[in-house]
């Protein structure tokens, strides 16, 4: 295994970003000169006391249009810009940047130079108002290693389970509070002053974690870690932000961030979130050209959001279930009252939508729950299926569904196995592949081209156990289960299933991600007959093993490039690739059950600080998810991996073993769970192609604009240079 540390974004501690653009330009340097701009575009240049201000933001916000539009760009090493391609309308355009604080905002049309004067910041508690949530996060002071492992409520607080000041970090990110929202924004490093007034701040985060409909589950993950010892490192977090406590400053963009266009349209209602977004078909990014993008509202609302961006238009169409008796995510329990909805219930959904894929043909495919868990005969012991012969299967939490755009229909699949995540395979029977979020043993498909002329669900569904060939034989034999020893004459079950699932464009193999500490991920080959042929390979991240020289843990989502190499982000702070093709040693037989190939693991930190006191290589960020560019759709290069970059507030694009940051400056917020790249113009040039995402926190509602804010959806696109037309 090897590391890098290369990267742009070395956060230099002790800079005073409040000097505004003297610590990125001269201020002796001459104003920048006037653009050229059509009759759709706003272009100018931006200056300050400093000089030309290089680097900012601008930000033109709408709401003129059927939904409301922002577009941002960024100017130039002159302080020129160009806002591209502005629908008709009238815009409030602003500067932000780090070292500063937002400008007055503007009223302009398209068509017109628009000089704009930046503001300095005051000072540097000012100026890191405007910083993303994970420098602030970084201010965190987690326990120290020497205080584990956990010794309980009447030791030191931290839980008895809890072996590591690693697995501490995890809970901490990717694995538990991170997973639904930000942490890190003003929403969260601050008590609002609506939740009341309380003793200490260690009890107004206890009272917090009770608010709403996730009070149960906050306070759940909160108990993982062990209560009071974890409400006592966020209570000591607010108090010295509170105190005057600030974060280092991030650089300002540079580059090739310097080229990047984001335009946002809002869609859903305030009280839904989305997990995330489909616009075209991973295989094949020319499907659903300038068509419509659909959301996946999870837990929220059955009530999936629609986007036409061509005529900024936003609807929703109504995902229906097959039982009536179908658990709603209305029933959940309020513990306390939400400073912002008091005892409202805000989310109610059967269906609870966790993730959308697009098909050849330009339909929606979705996990969605359909019925109760309890699962029909036919997937149970005793059934005739060819999977259910080989492991039955009693119940699934969640299943799939099919929109057709054209009919304006749902067709609903009631699945033996849970999903969570699904991804298509490269093959003639246009595979559908799920994994079922973490639990269930198994891992499912459904044949969509046996479906689509057969109807039949049953048929064209199965499913396969993982099971290791621990005998080296090369094939599927019988099997001894998880919790006993290995036998040389028999493979191995291994107690795992998918979080992320992803088949490979490479060899048809399928590769799921496995939560838990360290984490795994894991090879499916399916063979002739997946339910009876498939076999599988774990590989465990490499954490205490001596044969590495960085530690990395527990990744969430994944994606594979076209040459088969894995790409996952991990609560340790890095970006993870994986290539089989570096191991060494066998990759069957008894001693391949996870520890067998470290060499194939390669970690790259994130950017952004470390958490206080730490020295031990990553990153407080920890992204959920991550999109391959198999196919050179933003522009930043073939196969080049894009993690979501949840708490920096961007997409973060590794070029060449170097840092692309895609930062969005506004709404602060921004909190990604998925992307996905469509070519609408093969022959346009960069407007004919993009990068898409969501917000997707389950709190809108934290975000700088406040309660009544929506989700959005948000554009990236690459242009040559800053200001290009």
């Amino acid at each position: 295994m090897r590391t890098t540390k290369k990267s742009h974004l070395v956060v230099i501690a002790g800079v005073a970003m409040f000097l505004g653009a003297s610590l990125w330009l001269s201020a002796q340097q001459p104003a920048a000169e006037q653009v050229s701009v059509d009759s759709d575009d706003l272009g100018g240049a931006v200056t300050s006391p400093n000089g030309p201000e290089a680097g900012v933001w601008v930000v033109a916000e709408t709401t003129d249009l059927p939904t409301r539009l922002i577009k941002i760009v960024v100017t130039d090493d002159r302080g020129r810009y160009v806002l591209p391609d502005l629908p008709e309308a009238n815009y409030d355009v602003w500067v932000r940047g780090y070292g500063l604080v937002d400008s007055p905002k503007v009223q302009a049309t398209p068509g017109k130079i628009l000089n704009l004067t930046a503001v300095v910041a005051p000072n540097e508690r000012a100026a890191a108002q405007y910083y993303p949530a994970n420098y602030w996060y970084s201010l965190v002071e987690v326990p120290a290693k020497s205080e584990f492992p956990g010794t309980g409520p009447s030791g030191n607080g931290i839980a008895e389970g809890m072996q590591s000041q690693a697995e501490w970090l995890r809970l901490m990110k990717t694995d538990s509070c991170w997973a639904c929202h930000q942490l890190g924004n003003k929403a969260t490093r601050e008590i609002p002053a609506s939740l009341g007034k309380f003793e200490s701040s260690s009890a107004a985060w206890g009272r917090r974690i009770l608010s709403g409909q996730a009070g149960g589950s906050m306070r759940g993950g909160i108990a993982r870690l062990g209560e009071r010892r974890a409400l006592e490192m966020f209570g000591d977090w607010t108090d010295r932000v509170m105190a005057g406590e600030i974060p280092p400053a991030p650089p300002r963009p540079q580059g090739a961030e310097r080229n990047v266009v984001i335009t946002q349209w809002d869609w859903a209602s305030p009280t839904a979130y989305l997990h995330d977004e489909i616009a075209s078909d991973k295989r094949d990014p020319t499907v659903n050209a300038n068509g419509p993008l659909y959301g996946a509202p999870e837990a929220s609302t059955d009530d999936l959001p629609v986007l036409d961006p061509v005529a900024h238009t936003a609807s929703s169409a109504r995902v229906p279930v097959r039982d009536p008796n179908t658990p709603t995510t209305a029933s959940q329990t309020i513990p306390a009252p939400s400073p912002y909805w008091g005892d409202e219930v805000i989310w109610d959904s059967q269906g609870n939508v966790h993730n959308p894929m697009m098909d050849h043909r330009g339909r929606l495919w979705i996990t969605t729950r359909v019925r109760p868990s309890e699962n029909p005969d036919i997937c149970k012991e005793g059934s005739s299926h060819p999977s259910a012969r080989v492991f039955p299967v009693n119940s699934s939490s969640r299943h799939l569904a099919m929109y057709d755009p054209k009919a304006k229909e749902f067709t609903l699949v009631g699945t033996c196995f849970t999903t969570h995540h699904l991804q298509f395979a490269e093959d003639a029977n246009h595979t559908l592949w799920t994994s079922s979020g973490g639990g269930g043993g198994v891992v499912g498909w459904l044949n969509t081209s046996l479906f689509d002329k057969t109807g039949d669900e049953e048929t064209a569904q199965g499913w396969t156990p993982l099971i290791l060939d621990t005998n080296g034989n090369g094939r599927r034999d019988e099997w001894v289960d998880p919790d006993e020893p290995l036998d040389p004459a028999k493979d191995k079950r291994l107690n795992a299933a998918f979080y992320g699932v992803i088949p490979s464009p490479a060899d048809g193999s399928v590769w799921g991600s496995v939560l838990g500490f360290p984490g795994s991920i894991v090879r499916l080959d399916p063979g002739s007959d997946p339910s009876n042929t498939a076999l599988a390979e774990v590989y465990e991240l490499p954490w205490n093993n001596p044969s590495t020289s960085v530690q990395g843990f527990s990744p969430r989502g994944l994606d594979i490039d076209r040459n088969g190499v894995v790409w996952a982000p991990l609560a340790s702070g890095h970006f993870a690739s994986f290539d089989r093709r570096k191991c060494k040693g066998p990759l069957n037989g008894p001693k391949a059950t996870g520890r067998h190939c470290s060499e194939g693991w390669t970690l790259y930190p994130f950017p952004g600080p470390q958490f206080k006191g730490l020295t031990d290589s990553g990153s407080a960020e920890a992204s959920y998810y991550d999109w391959v560019d198999q196919f050179n759709v933003f522009g930043l290069g073939a196969n080049v991996p894009i993690a979501t970059g949840n708490g920096n507030e961007a997409l973060l694009a590794l070029v060449n073993e170097e840092w692309v940051v895609l930062r969005v400056p506004y709404p602060l917020g921004f909190f990604a769970k998925g992307m996905d790249g469509r070519i609408d113009d093969p022959s346009g040039g960069w407007k004919g192609r993009g990068l898409w995402s969501t917000f997707a926190s389950r709190t809108p509602f934290h975000m700088e604009t406040g309660k009544g804010t929506t989700s959005k959806v948000l554009k990236f696109q690459l242009r040559p240079d800053p200001l290009a037309k």
